[in-house]
């Protein structure tokens, strides 16, 4: 038996996942990296688990992070990584699935956890699917009573039957509009368009990511601010200080680039906003995670207007770990170290279990 969070008379064994199946696959193991130094080796026993980019489970002997391959830009898990036994790698007490994206975020893994009744850190499975689809998300946020904006769903039957109607229902949200993958993350296939005859094209280059895309009105002139959400001790949900994202001229939009390889955004924590509308956005946010039945941990991303007014752009519900993730950075100003923020969730995962809750 162990014991109490903090006293363990045994390592707390702890699975960190990372890598997958989506496009986020890199970014993934660098989060995860940064995770798995920051788990204090007096309290946990950890074991890092890459999935790689056709599925496999890998894992090393000493359970590091050998099978990353580190040959490109990005680090990824090596195609010549040797195979692990899947129950064997869930034979812990607690997984923090650092999965960003499809087939990892999107309710999979946490399906497969919550089968073989192993805690996990982060949302559950119908949170974590409504989520990761940006078109149901904001479906759901707008059902709470959250102005998500403008927006356009285009499945991939629609697209491929009827094309000239989801056109016509696209332009009905004048320019300029955002093309995305309806699925994917860390900026990943999104086009901005201010022109009508570059729309067919922005929407086939989203399609290469994922075949369902959603389409969303520009909120011209607003500033672009994110606040992270932790639930504490007794799973109630707190908002961190916020953060702004001042893009550099040469991005239109903070895309891949700009987040991840020429360090062209600015990143503002806290954030430079009047109190009371920063309160606004703190309580949207917590707002926004208990409409998606969220828990653990979420970054919510919101567009605030001159006027003070504020649009909610979309939910994360496994936010980038990097040592330059926002995430960690917001929690950071509000009192909250990066160890101590891998500790809570850890913590909440053990006390949460799985389960109907």
């Amino acid at each position: 038996m162990r014991a109490g969070y903090g006293h363990a008379v045994n390592p707390i064994r702890v699975a960190v996942l990372l890598g997958g199946r989506s496009s986020e696959h890199s970014i993934s193991c660098i989060s995860a990296t940064s995770i798995v130094a920051a788990l204090d080796p007096d309290r946990y026993q950890v074991t890092a688990i890459g999935i790689g980019r056709d599925g496999r489970w890998v894992r090393d002997a000493d359970g590091g992070l050998g099978f990353l391959s580190h040959s490109g830009p990005l680090p990824e898990v090596s195609a010549d990584a040797v195979s692990a036994d899947l129950a064997s790698c869930l034979d812990v007490d607690v997984v923090f699935p650092v999965l960003h994206g499809p087939w990892g975020e999107d309710g999979t893994v946490q399906g497969l956890l919550e089968t073989v009744g192993v805690p996990y850190v982060g949302s559950g499975v119908l949170s974590s699917a409504v989520a990761m689809d940006k078109g149901f998300m904001k479906g759901a946020l707008a059902g709470a009573g959250l102005d998500v904006g403008r927006y356009v769903v285009v499945t991939d039957r629609e697209w491929r039957h009827d094309a000239a109607s989801a056109m016509a229902r696209v332009a009905e949200l004048g320019l300029p509009v955002f093309v995305k993958p309806a699925r994917a993350g860390s900026s990943l296939g999104i086009v901005k368009v201010a022109h009508p005859d570059a729309l067919r094209e922005a929407i086939e280059s989203a399609r290469k990511h994922d075949p369902r895309i959603i389409v969303e009105a520009g909120v011209e002139g607003a500033r672009e601010i994110e606040c992270g959400v932790l639930v504490d001790a007794t799973g109630t949900p707190r908002a961190s200080r916020c953060a702004e994202i001042i893009v550099n001229a040469r991005h239109e939009f903070y895309d891949f680039e700009a987040k991840y390889l020429d360090d062209s955004a600015t990143l503002v924590v806290p954030a430079d906003l009047p109190p009371e509308v920063e309160e606004r956005v703190r309580d949207l946010a917590v707002r926004a995670f208990d409409a998606l039945d969220c828990d653990g941990l979420a970054r919510a991303d919101f567009f605030v207007r001159s006027d003070g007014t504020v649009v909610i752009n979309e939910v994360n519900t496994m936010p980038g770990f990097t040592s330059i993730s926002l995430f960690p950075r917001m929690w950071e100003a509000t009192g909250v170290s990066y160890r101590n923020l891998v500790d809570r969730l850890v913590s909440d995962a053990l006390r949460k279990g799985t389960g109907l809750h």
